[in-house]
């Protein structure tokens, strides 16, 4: 785990799935999971709800990084996530990265893929509508 107060914090949930910042894209967070037993769901695949819990880290961990950046640390709290699954997760690493698409005074819209061999490729997106107070 980093610094309390750096952006690229993991919840306990993220480090229990092995989620990890392996790098930056455009100044946002570049997450990664390997496969693994405890992103298993049907044998040789992600688990959707892993597949969704890379995306939403994905998806906080942007966020973060974009109000830390703008001098402001407000708490998070979700209003919704739709997670679109588009193609079954195989047995290798998945990588995830956020965009904020609106970044307000009060609430904040992002854009989300993960993708495995090839980023024009996604296997899951989704869009998250976080209010900040």
């Amino acid at each position: 785990m980093t610094d309390p107060a750096s952006p690229h914090e993991l919840t306990a949930y993220a480090l229990s799935l092995g989620i990890a910042v392996c790098g930056e894209d455009n100044g946002m967070p570049l997450l990664t999971v390997e496969f693994g037993p405890t992103v298993e769901g049907r044998p040789g695949h992600f688990h959707g709800g892993a597949t969704a819990g890379l995306l939403e880290t994905a998806g906080y961990a942007a966020l973060r990084t974009a109000l830390l950046a703008a001098g402001r640390d407000p708490q998070l709290k979700p209003i919704n996530i739709t997670v679109q699954y588009l193609a079954a997760g195989k047995s290798r690493p998945t990588f995830a990265l956020g965009r904020i698409t609106r970044l307000g005074r009060r609430n904040a819209n992002i854009a989300v893929e993960a993708w495995q061999d090839d980023r024009e490729r996604p296997i899951a997106t989704a869009v998250m509508n976080i209010l900040m107070v």
